[in-house]
This record gives structure tokens, sequence and C-alpha cells, in this order.
């Protein structure tokens, strides 16, 4: 009994720190977003009065808001499907690759270890429209490339940086959940004659779901967050509003606008809507998934 305390309190000190910054940095200002959100207040914070649901009335009908929700929507379907798709694809052809595997896994995982905002440079010089080497091939393609003043190329290229920055990620989970497919399972479909695209969707696929699970909530959660140093270092949410994402549009109106009630209520509305995907994910998605 005393060693099962002494344990019982080793646990509590190792989530102790993390219960803490939890409280601290999520739960805290989550409630005094919540709170702000129902007050006009200055940009001072000084004088304030209530202002019931006006704040959000306001945001829904306001066109810049619906378009900055049209836009998170399309970055985190496309961000999502492609970095599936890609991370997948390239798991799938490494892993029965037997010369120059690490190789191979050390290339495609450097990416990752690029920040999103290190990640944009890298893109905003690739893509620069005079001297930028993509712009150049484009150009020599007979495609007039400027995603500074189009609109549709400025999204493009925002999907492209975050494909790739994102990529590796799911290459790294995939590969492993690939690796760890019983062999003697495979075995059994070669000698049974299947081939290579029947045993992945009918054999593989189906055991590496809980990981496309995983990946497919992780990636959601990153096309809604962490684009936002892409969007500022590429775009800064232009041209006309083209790449203003939920997250980036809350940065705009309370850093840049110092507008206090509206940021807090656009902080609730996407906490609301991030909560209401993840429960879909868990309670709908979550019953095509085999775990066993």
């Amino acid at each position: 009994m005393p060693e099962y305390s002494k344990k019982k309190r080793w646990a509590y000190a190792f989530v102790f720190p993390q219960l803490l910054i939890t409280l601290l940095f999520f739960i805290v200002p989550a409630i005094r977003a919540l709170y702000q959100s129902f007050y006009f207040t200055d940009p001072f914070g000084v004088a304030k009065r209530f202002a019931g649901f006006s704040n959000y009335s306001d945001l829904l009908a306001d066109p810049s808001y619906l378009n900055a929700f049209q836009v998170t929507l399309t970055l985190s379907l496309g961000i999502t499907m492609s970095t599936l798709c890609l991370g997948l694809l390239l798991a799938y052809l490494v892993a029965h690759v037997q010369k120059g595997r690490a190789f191979y896994k050390t290339m495609l995982l450097w990416p990752y270890a690029v920040a999103p905002a290190i990640a944009a440079v890298l893109w905003r010089f690739l893509c620069q429209p005079e001297v930028g080497w993509l712009s150049t091939a484009a150009a020599g393609l007979g495609v007039d490339f400027n995603y500074l003043v189009d609109a549709r190329q400025a999204l493009i290229v925002i999907l492209l940086a975050a494909t790739w920055q994102q990529f590796s990620f799911n290459f790294l989970f995939y590969f492993a959940a690939i690796k760890a497919v019983p062999a003697e399972i495979v075995e059994a479909s070669i000698i049974d004659g299947a081939g290579g695209w029947k045993r992945f969707w009918t054999i593989i696929f189906p055991l590496i779901s809980p990981t496309s699970f995983f990946l497919l909530t992780m990636n959601v959660i990153y096309s809604f967050f962490e684009t936002f140093g892409m969007i500022d270092v590429l775009t800064r949410g232009g041209p006309a509003e083209s790449t203003t994402s939920l997250i980036y549009k809350l940065y705009q109106d309370g850093f840049d606008g110092l507008d206090i009630s509206s940021s807090a209520s656009q902080s609730v509305i996407l906490m609301i809507l991030v909560s209401l995907l993840m429960f879909f994910q868990f309670h709908f998605v979550q019953k095509k998934v085999h775990y066993q």
C-alpha cells in the first residue's frame, strides 16, 4: 500500500505541470474570451457595456467574416486530403523499397522539422513573381503567375506550402502503421492471388484505419491553426482577403484593429466549430475505423 501511494504521488507530480499549463493557457483564456464576447469594450479594456449576442450577430452578418469561414473550410479540406493522400502514397512506396530506405525516410521527414513561418519564407522565394523558380517555370509554360495579385493563385500557394510542410507528419505515421501490418496476412493474400492494388484496399488500408482517423483529426487542427504563420508571411490575408482564414481574421481584428469584443467572439465561434468537427469525427467517422 505505501508503495502504491508513492507511485500515485509521483504520477500526480508528473501530471500536475501539464494540468497547470492547460489551466493557465487554455481554460482561463477560453473563459475570459467567452465573458468578453458578451460586452462592447474599448481598445484598452477600460470601459465596457453589456452587448448580449450583438457581437455574434454582427459577425454572422459581416461578409468578410463569412468569406474567412469559406476560406478556412477550403484550406482545411484541401490540406487534409492532400497531406493524407501524399503521406500514404509515399509511405506505401518507401515501405516496399529495400535499397536506400533510410535515405528516403530522412529526406521525406525533413520538411516537418521546418517551422511553418520558415517554410512560408522558402515558398515565398520560390513563388516570387519575377525571379522565383516556380514563377519562372510557370512563365515558361505560358502561365501568367503572380500570386500577390491573383486570388486563386494565392490560395493554391498556401495549399502547396502547407501540404509540403505537413505531409512528412502523415508519412511518418503511415510508414510505421504499414510496417506493423502482419506479414503473414499479406503473404496469405499473395498466395490467394490478390494483386498489389487489391491487397492495399482490402487488407492494408482497413488495418491502418486507426492511423488514418488520428491523422484526419490532427490535419484538421493543423489547417485551422498552424497555417497562420504561412498566411502571414506569404500573403497577409490577401489579395482582397482571398486567403484570410478564421484564425488570421481573428488576429487582424484583435491586434491590428484593436476590436477586442469581436476577436473574443470569433475565438469562441472558432472553438465551437473545432469542437463540433471533433465531435463529428469521433462519433461518426470513428465507426468506420477497425481496431482489430
